[in-house]
């Protein structure tokens, strides 16, 4: 299976989170409201993000969410990993290929290392991207077109 769209749920709400860095405890009604969302599926992505320990969590009036340690120590990566269930973003065959064919006895192997090679790249992009380079981002470009 590939890659869900909780990656960029979770990307959504860390950035939102560092946004409000020391507002207090961001609630996930409003956060949900930001991603025009489902508190309910907001809520799930945050449990996963905060089992990693990259968010956390305080119940009842006045509690709700944020991060646990500074936007520029949190990676896009950490949010992939955090709410990805490992599968590869680029599957191979659901079966294999037939034996008796030079192209199926061959294509399952190459396309797994340049599958591999790829979900490596890909993996190296986004280690290489923070949470705060993301909010950096979205206020510079909050800014021009106010």
């Amino acid at each position: 299976m590939a890659v869900s769209t909780r990656t960029a749920v979770a990307a959504h709400a860390l950035t939102f989170l560092a946004r409000w860095d020391g507002e207090g405890w961001q609630p996930s009604a409003k956060i949900a409201d930001s991603l025009e969302s489902n508190p309910v599926l907001v809520r799930r992505i945050l449990g996963m993000l905060q089992a990693k320990g990259l968010v956390a969590a305080a119940e009842g009036s006045g509690g709700g969410w944020r991060l646990s340690r500074p936007a520029a120590e949190i990676t896009l990566l950490d949010a992939y990993t955090a709410v990805e269930d490992g599968a590869a973003v680029l599957p191979t065959h659901a079966h294999p290929p037939s034996r008796s064919c030079a192209i199926g006895r061959h294509m399952q192997a190459l396309l797994e290392e340049e599958f591999a090679a790829a979900q490596r790249a890909m993996e190296d992009r986004l280690a290489r991207t923070t949470i705060a380079d993301l909010h950096r981002q979205i206020m510079r470009r909050d800014a021009v077109s106010a």
